[in-house]
């Protein structure tokens, strides 16, 4: 099965997935935006990020907490990760459960946390990735599935700071029928820049001559000026509380389909985003086609549950999402992981890089892992 353009595998997935649907093509267009998000999201977390992960957490702009916006995905210091065993007796595992397990087996004080009531299963297998269930003013918890054996389940607790060293933001505009361009396109572009240039304390000036340059403050008023590739690495490679504290990598994963046309070819809304995302990936037309034909589209029979939970959350008689970066098909959601993990080079193909010039994944994935190293209790403190 191959198809030419992801236009074309929109139109398949309008004619066998979305028939049910007013505008079949524009459904399918809709859903092409959540699978952009989850091929994110499983990217991440095949590079053992998992632990850090929020999904959809309010974002304050530097020096100006009162705005905040709430982005795809966000990476916090790891303050704490430890197991609780849940009793298989435990009807549902959720916030009220772990958290009275927590208080019980006296693992760590939740003196000023509050509960977020959120389940970490579902009665009909779904699994909520990143379940929140308590927040502090300085910190979340969080739960995953650790496994289970004949008398208990594993469940992961992990605590994360509220501040983030690290976003991804995805965005996705599709062709409407008749049109060169999508009408969103630029609104979606200036929404992702504005947040990538308002979140972190490395903010982006330009010189007389256009080159790019980042100035970043200091306590006591100083500041840093240099070209801005140059300091952002300074800043991650050091260990100068001042200048980890408030710093956060931003990162745009957008895709084509007609719009932000190519790495080679960008038109203006692609440049927008290149320049305000410290990092922009480009998930190409290949890279989302051989998701699409590979997990949602074929015969095969090692992904037919995965197809199955994508099927069911588009049904017109569907009750809830199973296929979202939020909740998923628990079996879904294992077959993906493993695929993604041993198939991780390939996958890594899928993007291009946009900015920084020069640059490529292993480089972004290089300073995740050095951001993820810090001694952030000492930092944030």
């Amino acid at each position: 099965m191959s198809y030419e353009s992801v236009d074309k595998l929109q139109n398949a997935l309008g004619d066998t997935i979305f028939t049910h649907t007013k505008d079949r093509k524009k459904a399918a267009g809709r859903a092409l935006g959540t699978l952009v998000e989850i091929v994110t999201f499983y990217l991440i977390k095949s590079w053992g990020l998992y632990d850090y992960l929020s999904i959809e957490r309010g974002l304050a702009e530097y020096g100006n907490p009162d705005i905040k916006h709430n982005v795809e995905y966000s990476l916090h210091p790891l303050l704490k990760r430890f197991e609780v065993k849940m009793p298989k007796s435990t009807r549902t595992i959720n916030s009220k459960n772990v958290l009275s397990q927590i208080e019980s087996q006296k693992i760590i004080s939740l003196q000023g946390y509050e509960e977020k009531k959120n389940q970490l299963f579902r009665g009909d297998g779904v699994l909520r990735n990143a379940c929140n269930i308590a927040n502090s003013s300085i910190s979340s918890l969080f739960i995953n599935y650790g496994g289970e054996d004949d008398e208990a389940y594993f469940i992961i607790v992990y605590e994360q700071h509220l501040s983030p060293f690290a976003i991804f933001e995805c965005k996705r505009v599709g062709i409407e029928e008749g049109m060169n361009k999508g009408p969103q396109t630029i609104e979606k572009a200036k929404q992702g820049a504005y947040v990538a240039r308002t979140s972190s304390s490395l903010q982006k000036i330009r010189n007389n001559d256009g080159e790019l340059y980042g100035i970043i403050y200091r306590e006591d008023g100083d500041f840093l000026v240099a070209p801005y590739t140059e300091l952002m690495e300074r800043i991650i490679y050091s260990d100068d509380i001042e200048l980890l504290r408030r710093f956060i990598l931003t990162i745009g994963v957008v895709s084509n389909h007609g719009n932000w046309f190519t790495a080679e070819n960008q038109n203006k809304e692609m440049k927008v985003l290149a320049q305000s995302y410290d990092w922009l990936l480009f998930l190409t037309d290949r890279g989302l086609s051989q998701f699409i034909e590979r997990f949602l589209l074929s015969d095969a029979k090692e992904f037919e549950l995965v197809r199955s939970a994508f099927e069911a959350s588009y049904a017109p008689n569907k009750k809830r999402n199973q296929f979202t970066k939020v909740q998923m098909n628990i079996y879904a959601d294992k077959i993906l992981t493993g695929h993604f993990q041993n198939n991780l080079a390939e996958i890594e193909g899928w993007f291009n890089v946009i900015a920084p010039n020069n640059k490529n994944i292993e480089d972004l994935k290089s300073e995740l892992q050095e951001l993820t190293s810090k001694n952030w209790i000492k930092i944030l403190s």
